[in-house]
């Protein structure tokens, strides 16, 4: 059974008065209003530790509401002929590239078309360790972002790749156009991480539950006349939007990064603002990614040949 998440919001001395479902809207987007509704009605919703069953409620300064997010609704998940890049396999386990507008496994809203959907159909055996909606599934990437990704075909490379991960033994490379020209060749970012408290659907460094975050990162090449560089990245942890939240932190979000903060009116040439309008997702490619296989020990490093398209061919003529 999925395991629930439980947030908790304090209620501002602006936000008193207002309607209980209307105040969960505004702090936990994710969730419509009516859905909301049903929420509540439903017992989810506690203020100061005591259910709270009526929508209209009103608020009052102080108070502590916690929102117990209800698990998912049972998915269908269905095997689907959809191309599968393997760049590594044996009978515990595969790496694959997942291409930028690829969902990486089934939710509500994205049931098929992703890689999850593929995985099944292409091997006969995958790990179902997490559940059929998230088969073989040990990390993930962003819908927009590219790369390489393990997958674990049986449950024992599922368990311990999955450890490899949360003690950070994974070596996780990442090419990002980034815009701006950072002013020193190497760096590192130790910025905490969160939800932000503005924005529910927005990571950020803002927030009431900050984890750490530390990203290292080189930059590979500057193009002064067009405002973009290109940087090398190493991921030391893997908080969700960990790349993007960081790059903009330090002023240089990712080209076409529209939630973290890209403009495109800081492109300064025609052939940047060419390449930001035919680039279909936002600047980031895992190329790189090394471990050590679960079952021999053997360190297994694979690598992307090229950059996907169209930022190989941008590469060449920036």
């Amino acid at each position: 059974m999925t395991e629930r998440e439980e947030l908790t919001f304090k209620v501002s001395e602006e936000e008193a008065g207002k309607r209980l479902d209307q105040f969960l809207a505004k702090v936990y987007p994710e969730f419509s209003r009516s859905f909301h509704q049903k929420i509540i009605k439903d017992g989810f919703v506690k203020v100061d530790e005591k259910t709270v069953k009526k929508p209209s409620a009103k608020i009052k300064e102080g108070w502590n509401i916690t929102l117990t997010i209800p698990p998912p609704p049972q998915i269908e998940v269905e095997a689907e002929n959809i191309p599968l890049d393997i760049h590594y396999e044996d009978e515990d386990l595969a790496v694959v590239y997942k291409p930028p507008g690829m969902v990486v496994h089934p939710s509500v809203g994205h049931t098929s078309g992703t890689l999850v959907n593929a995985l099944l159909y292409h091997f006969k055996n995958v790990s179902q360790f997490a559940g059929r909606e998230r088969a073989g599934i040990v990390h993930r990437l962003d819908k927009d972002t590219a790369g390489l990704m393990v997958v674990a075909k049986s449950e024992f490379a599922h368990k311990e790749l999955q450890k490899q991960f949360q003690n950070r033994e994974v070596d996780k490379r990442y090419k990002a156009i980034v815009v701006g020209l950072p002013n020193k060749d190497y760096g590192l970012i130790d910025l905490p991480i969160g939800r932000s408290v503005y924005n529910r659907q927005k990571m950020g460094t803002v927030s009431t539950n900050l984890r750490d975050a530390l990203t290292e990162f080189w930059v590979e090449k500057r193009w002064p006349q067009h405002n973009l560089s290109l940087v090398d990245i190493k991921l030391h942890t893997g908080r969700t939007h960990q790349i993007r939240v960081h790059f903009s932190a330090i002023g240089h979000p990712l080209l076409n990064d529209k939630v973290y903060g890209f403009k495109k009116s800081a492109l300064k040439s025609d052939i940047a603002r060419e390449f930001s309008q035919n680039l279909p997702f936002h600047g980031l490619v895992a190329y790189s990614l090394s471990f050590k296989h679960p079952r021999t020990g053997e360190w297994i490093k694979t690598e992307l040949k090229k950059m996907p398209p169209p930022i190989d061919r941008y590469l060449a003529i920036l």
